[in-house]
C-alpha cells in the first residue's frame, strides 16, 4: 500500500461517467485538483451501495472544495453504468478487471477490490488514507479530512 506523502501511482482505466458516458480515465486527468480515490468489491452489493450514496451525498461539497470523486471495482463498465444509473450516481466508476490498478493501491484481493481510499493532493501526493473502511457516512469522513488538509495548506 503507498505511505502517505508517496506520489500515487498512476492509472488508466476504462469506465462510466455519468450522465451516460463511457470514458477512459488516467490520474494525470486529475492533475492541480484534489481527487477522491476510492476501491470497493461490487456493484449492487449492500455496503458498496451505501459507501457510494456517502459519496454521492457529499459530491457538491466536494466539488465546491476542488475535489473529484472516482471509484474503482473488478466489475464491467455495463455494470457500472447500471449502478450509476440505479443508484442515482453522478460521478465516474471504474473498471479494474484484473486488479491492476488495485494492486498497486495495495486494495486488490482477487478476485475483488478491497474497500481501501485514498486522498491524492493536486500535486499527486498521497495526503490521507482508510483501510477496512466502514461505508456508512464514509463521503463524510473523507470530506472532513479534506477540508481540514485545504484550511492547514
Amino acid at each position: 500500500m503507498p505511505e502517505l506523502g508517496s506520489v500515487a501511482p498512476s492509472f488508466q482505466l476504462d469506465g462510466f461517467a455519468p450522465p451516460a458516458d463511457p470514458v477512459t480515465l488516467s490520474l494525470s486527468d486529475f492533475s492541480g485538483q484534489w481527487l477522491v480515490l476510492y476501491f470497493y468489491p461490487r456493484d449492487f452489493t449492500s455496503g458498496c451501495t451505501l459507501e457510494a450514496q456517502s459519496f454521492q451525498k457529499e459530491l457538491q461539497r466536494f466539488r465546491q472544495a476542488g475535489a473529484a470523486v472516482v471509484g474503482i471495482s473488478a466489475d464491467t463498465t455495463e455494470s457500472h453504468s447500471s449502478f450509476c444509473s440505479e443508484e442515482g450516481l453522478a460521478f465516474p466508476l471504474l473498471s479494474d478487471p484484473k486488479g491492476t490498478v488495485s494492486q498497486s493501491y495495495g486494495s486488490w484481493i482477487a478476485p475483488f477490490s478491497q474497500r481501501h481510499t485514498f486522498l491524492i493532493g493536486p500535486d499527486g501526493v498521497i495526503r490521507a488514507r482508510w483501510q477496512a473502511v466502514r461505508p456508512l457516512n464514509h463521503g463524510r469522513e473523507v470530506l472532513d479530512e479534506l477540508l481540514n488538509l485545504k484550511k492547514d495548506s
